[in-house]
Parts: structure tokens; C-alpha cells; sequence
């Protein structure tokens, strides 16, 4: 796939699925209305740094998936090679973790703790999608060098250094 076909599909799929499942729902669900909460304000903050550092992240992957596999996150379309730098390094499924970091953002700056159990939801039926279909298609499509990978890189709490694949 051609690097600007890639970049159009990844910031189209950007907006469509990141954008659905972290702007629009949160915000059909509180209507971004704040919650006055007493001494709130560092967990405001704590949730505003959520937000910002997370969304650096989800462009991150996104660019990641451009410029190292040659596609896009769109599940339906494959990856020329394994994507395995960048955040890859420290965690497999930076863009679900991201978008899940930046709901839980969201209920702290808006004070509205009951929004913490869409992310939760959210996590089961990411975890499943990964466990039941990428994670197949991946060890199909680039086997070993996949199963390397799976093994040293944790899905969802991200390692404390980052992984170095062996050389070949």
C-alpha cells in the first residue's frame, strides 16, 4: 500500500473510530457537562494530562502503522510488515490502552465517575476482538517474528523499558 493511501485510510479511520469511541460516546454519555466535585481540582488536572498525553499517543501508533507497516489500524486491511516500534516497543495494543486512558481522562476532568464503567466495557470487547481476531490474523500473516514479539511485549500494561527484537 502506498504510504499517502495509507496516511488518507489511517487519518479517515482515525477520525471514525478513535473519534466515535472516545469523543462522540463520552459525549453523548455527559453531554461534557462538569460535575462539581469538592477538592477536585488536581484530579482535573491528573485528568486533563490524561487526555493530552494519550491523544499524542493515538497519533503516535496511527503514524507508526503508516510509516513502519506500510497501512493502517483498519483491521480489515493487512499490514506490509509487523509493527513493532515506537510505543510497539513497550506495549502491543497502544491504541486500545490510549483510548481507553483517554475515557478515564474524561470522567476525572469532568468529575463524572460513572463514565469509568464505559472504558471497563469497552476493554472486554477490545480484549476479545484482540484475543479472538487480530492476534490469529497476526500469527497467520507474520508467524515466528509475531510469536517473538507476543511473548515479550505485553497487550495492555505497557513493560518499563523497552523491548529490542533480536537481531537476524
Amino acid at each position: 500500500m502506498r504510504r499517502t493511501t495509507a496516511a488518507v485510510g489511517g487519518a479517515v479511520f482515525f477520525v471514525l473510530g478513535p473519534g466515535t469511541v472516545a469523543v462522540l460516546v463520552p459525549r453523548l454519555l455527559t453531554g461534557w457537562q462538569w460535575r462539581q466535585q469538592p477538592y477536585w481540582l488536581p484530579v482535573r488536572v491528573l485528568g486533563a494530562l490524561l487526555i493530552i498525553v494519550d491523544a499524542i499517543v493515538l497519533v503516535h501508533a496511527f503514524v507508526r502503522f503508516v510509516v513502519e507497516g506500510s497501512g493502517t489500524p483498519v483491521p480489515a486491511v493487512a499490514l506490509e510488515r509487523l509493527v513493532i516500534g515506537g510505543l510497539y516497543r513497550y506495549v502491543r495494543n497502544p491504541v486500545y490502552v490510549a483510548l481507553l486512558t483517554v475515557i478515564v481522562g474524561q470522567a476525572l476532568l469532568l468529575g463524572r465517575l460513572g463514565l469509568l464503567l464505559y472504558p471497563a466495557v469497552i476493554w472486554l470487547f477490545a480484549a476479545t476482538f484482540v484475543r479472538c481476531r487480530e492476534e490469529p490474523v497476526l500469527v497467520r500473516r507474520f508467524g515466528a517474528e509475531y510469536e517473538r514479539y507476543r511473548r515479550a511485549v505485553p497487550a495492555w500494561v505497557p513493560r518499563l523499558r523497552p523491548w529490542h527484537p533480536p537481531r537476524e
